[in-house]
């Protein structure tokens, strides 16, 4: 992962574990834009973008005037998602540098 990512995105990412982790379980108010953004010290803005991106892919509701809800099945959706990202951008890196390093699977399960 670059370090020049869109705060929005880093936001996203963020708000994402936290559903997946259970923080925002499914139904719950995810907080409001002000608050967020409050609360990351980020402009209200692109806390709203980072919304609408989960709005935009379904895995948040809208209820006009009382605030945002997590929709069922939310945290297994992102699991996925994040799994396959994870599989296809960020382990192969991985395991090239475990192999660059003459380190296996069980040598990474034995410093746990």
């Amino acid at each position: 992962m670059t370090q020049s990512r869109p705060v929005y995105l880093k936001l996203r990412d963020q708000i994402a574990a936290a559903i997946i982790e259970g923080l925002y379980p499914e139904g719950a108010m995810l907080p409001s834009v002000r608050a967020l953004a409050a609360e990351q010290g980020a402009n209200p803005l692109t806390v709203a973008k980072a919304y609408q991106q989960f709005q935009n892919d379904g895995l948040v509701e809208v209820q006009r005037g009382v605030g945002m809800y997590v929709v069922e099945g939310a945290a297994e959706l992102l699991r996925k998602r994040e799994r396959d990202l994870f599989l296809r951008e960020e382990w192969p890196e991985i395991r090239a540098r475990m192999q660059r390093l003459g380190l296996k699977p069980a040598d990474l399960v034995e410093q746990s």
